[in-house]
């Protein structure tokens, strides 16, 4: 009988319902079920984007803000008209994206690559020869050339960070593919991004490290989806990729893989009160960071945020990380593995995650105790995990005793906090991997 009503619960979430006011007539060239969709409020209750009024994008949309939109500039106007200042345009409104957008495309619609973004003073091989360690040593570039990379980054900015305002919804039609750039929430609220995959935003212009870590490391700019500074964003029924630009096939420069990507879905400077719901994360390394600095400050009382029923298939790291926030992880599989595994639920400073009925899937060079990360934390609630250890049958496993008995210090069981906003009881942890597999990522809503 728990496994039905959780089936039946399952299936009363996936309704599309209207918004609360009646929606006029499907645009032109748009279904009836695609308009619902993109009129679609957050149901109630679901997780932490839906306290108080909740999160209902851009529902009020009147017709003449409701756009389905096939390249960068159609985008950009759709969003408010000028890139540079579409953060600020809070009123309602609705985009669908068709086919793919390119955030390499130029305002005509010509491809450009990174050398048309470019400073003239830059060039990558001249920046590996001047601040190679071996001839600058082991201090953070500085100087003319690092000057170029900089007005470099700040060029790519203008070009492939989309900012979003207040009161949107931006829905992919069926195929809908997003690549090479970077949806920016900025101090905004009440934002919708469902059904969309997105792919490779990549860095042109990676900064080289030379202190973080023993051997220095290349880091990268460029989310997928970046939510700083902001409230009430429900991100659901997505796919995130590295397109067919994946990590192994980057370069090595100065001993360190040449890194050219960085988070699929980062929450941090201050954001709060975001769900994320039923997608995919598929082959990435730095998945989801939850808060940016281990600075006691603003970020207190703040990143309150709710991960469940999503997929994370051969990522590598922050799955998620968290500082600070009320971080609830419900449902969700994880299928993990490989040589570069490095951890699955990251611990930070001041954390609070709740982590309930949680499958893991794991090859047979990942043991449970290493899935959890102490970044700083002190505890974390961890309860109702299953374990699925290469060809052997699924099992529950305590991940918090695991971790522990082979760690020191050890992690604390009590978060300090009980979610209260979940849309329906937990499923069985054993139907997790069916249900997640089945209806998450892009391309499962009835478009």
């Amino acid at each position: 009988m728990r496994t039905r009503t959780g089936v039946a619960l399952l299936a009363a979430a996936l309704v599309v319902t209207a918004a609360p006011a009646p929606a006029p007539a499907a645009p032109a060239g748009l279904s009836r079920a695609a308009d619902l969709i993109g009129r679609q409020p957050l149901p109630s209750n679901d997780g932490w984007a839906a306290e108080g009024a909740g999160t209902t994008g851009g529902a009020a949309a009147t017709p003449d803000r409701v756009r389905v939109v096939r390249t960068r500039a159609e985008l950009v106007a759709a969003l408010g008209g000028d890139n540079a200042t579409n953060a600020a345009d809070a009123t309602p409104k609705i985009v669908y994206v068709a086919g793919t957008i390119d955030g390499f495309e130029g305002p005509d619609g010509t491809p450009l690559d990174c050398a048309d973004l470019a400073d003239p003073g830059y060039s990558l091989p001249a920046y590996l020869a001047a601040y190679d360690p071996a001839v600058w040593g082991r201090v953070n570039p500085s100087g003319p050339l690092e000057e170029a990379r900089v007005r470099s980054v700040a060029a790519q900015t203008r070009q492939t960070q989309i900012n979003v305002g207040s009161n949107t919804t931006i829905v992919g039609l069926r195929g809908a593919r997003l690549t090479g750039l970077t949806l920016m929430i900025d101090r905004v609220a009440n934002v919708v991004v469902r059904n969309l995959e997105l792919a490779d935003a990549r860095d042109c212009f990676p900064a080289w490290s030379p202190t973080d870590g023993d051997a220095g490391n290349w880091n990268s700019q460029y989310d997928q989806i970046s939510v700083r500074r902001s409230e009430h964003v429900w991100v659901d029924h997505n796919t995130f990729t590295d397109g067919d630009n994946p990590d192994r096939d980057q370069p090595v420069h100065f001993g360190r893989p040449y890194q050219v990507h960085d988070g699929s879905l980062d929450v941090t400077h201050t954001a709060s009160l975001v769900t994320a719901s039923w997608n995919r994360f598929v082959g990435r390394d730095k998945v989801m960071l939850i808060g940016s600095s281990n600075t006691v400050g603003p970020d207190v009382g703040r990143l309150k945020v709710s991960l469940h029923h999503n997929l994370f298939d051969g990522d590598l790291q922050r799955l998620p990380r968290v500082r600070f926030g009320q971080v609830d992880v419900h449902e969700n599989h994880y299928r993990l593995g490989g040589p570069d595994f490095a951890y699955a639920l990251g611990v930070g400073v001041q954390s609070a995650i709740h982590a309930e009925n949680n499958f893991f899937t794991l090859a047979d060079d990942v043991d449970p105790a290493d899935l959890l990360y102490d970044w700083g934390g002190t505890a974390l609630t961890e309860r109702g995990s299953w374990v699925r250890p290469g060809e052997r049958r699924p099992r529950p496993v305590d991940l918090r005793a695991a971790y522990n008995a082979v760690h020191d210090p050890d992690l604390g069981g009590d978060a300090g906090w009980t979610p209260t906003l979940r849309a329906a009881p937990p499923l069985p942890t054993p139907l997790v991997p069916l249900v997640v597999g089945a209806w998450s990522g892009a391309g499962r809503l009835p478009l």
